[in-house]
């Protein structure tokens, strides 16, 4: 199933994403919310009139860098031999269609697509063996990053977590077993032009390894939002620029680059 959080006439909620074609999808209003036992309303609204809006609001998304080893080594990097985790605030979150806002404290920002695991339940010390259970469903992000800010700061807070730099989405994506989404299609285009093309498969630590080393540290709560990486061809943006992630199996998250007003 595929559930996306949109906004309609002012009020918000969340539906299961129905049809196949762009201009033919509707979305069946969900009753209550998607975390726990839920049911389809009936009623359904196209998705041409509403909004979509991030798929969920996380209490923190927990990123994880260089596990790609040709990304890590095209930005001349070493590929950690441990999972290598960093923060993005909440605020950094927007939505399918929403404006990456050029921060002013930067002149290079680039682009990196990555697959996003949605958590469904609170969790802890989880075992490799139960990861599956805490998992409710796949995304699509884009980890903007100011480069220079972050080769400048030798840390990320700033660089990687300023306001519109990571957007999710289209939807949620829930009918994707861990084997499926440890093998998946991942690309990022510029305008049309191809920049990333790699497959989930080339992470040097899998989904099981990422949710086990974070759970370890801390509790995870419904609807946080755990980034896995970014293969190699990550690169500038410019004001202008549209820049689209899609994944197999997911969709496709579609944002532009705006300047900071």
């Amino acid at each position: 199933m595929r559930i996306a959080r949109f906004s309609i006439d002012g009020n918000v909620a969340f539906g299961a994403v129905e049809g196949d074609r762009q201009d033919e999808l509707v979305l069946d209003i969900i009753k209550g919310i998607p975390f726990a036992d839920f049911e389809l309303s009936g009623t359904k609204v196209p998705v041409s009139k509403v909004r979509l809006l991030p798929p969920v609001l996380p209490n923190k998304v927990v990123a994880f860098g260089r596990n790609y080893a040709e990304h890590a080594r095209e930005l001349g990097n070493e590929v950690p031999g441990a999972p290598f985790a960093f923060f993005k605030p909440s605020t950094s979150v927007i939505g399918p269609g929403d404006e990456i806002q050029y921060p002013s404290f930067s002149q290079e920002v680039h682009h990196e697509a990555e697959l996003a695991v949605v958590i469904g339940r609170m969790c802890r010390e989880v075992p490799r063996e139960r990861v599956k259970d805490v998992i409710f469903g796949y995304t699509c992000a884009n980890d903007i990053t100011a480069r220079d800010v972050q080769k400048r700061e030798k840390q990320w807070a700033r660089a990687k977590g300023f306001d519109t730099s990571c957007p999710l989405g289209p939807w949620v994506e829930t009918d994707m077993d861990l084997a499926a989404a440890g093998d998946l299609t991942i690309q990022l285009t510029v305008n049309g032009a191809q920049r990333q093309l790699g497959r989930t498969s080339e992470m040097t630590h899998s989904i099981e390894d990422l949710i086990v080393n974070i759970t370890e540290a801390m509790t995870l709560l419904p609807g946080d939002v755990i980034l896995t990486g970014t293969p190699a061809g990550v690169g500038p943006l410019n004001v202008g620029d549209e820049v689209a992630v899609t994944i197999e199996g997911i969709g496709t998250l579609t944002n532009k680059v705006v300047k900071r007003g």
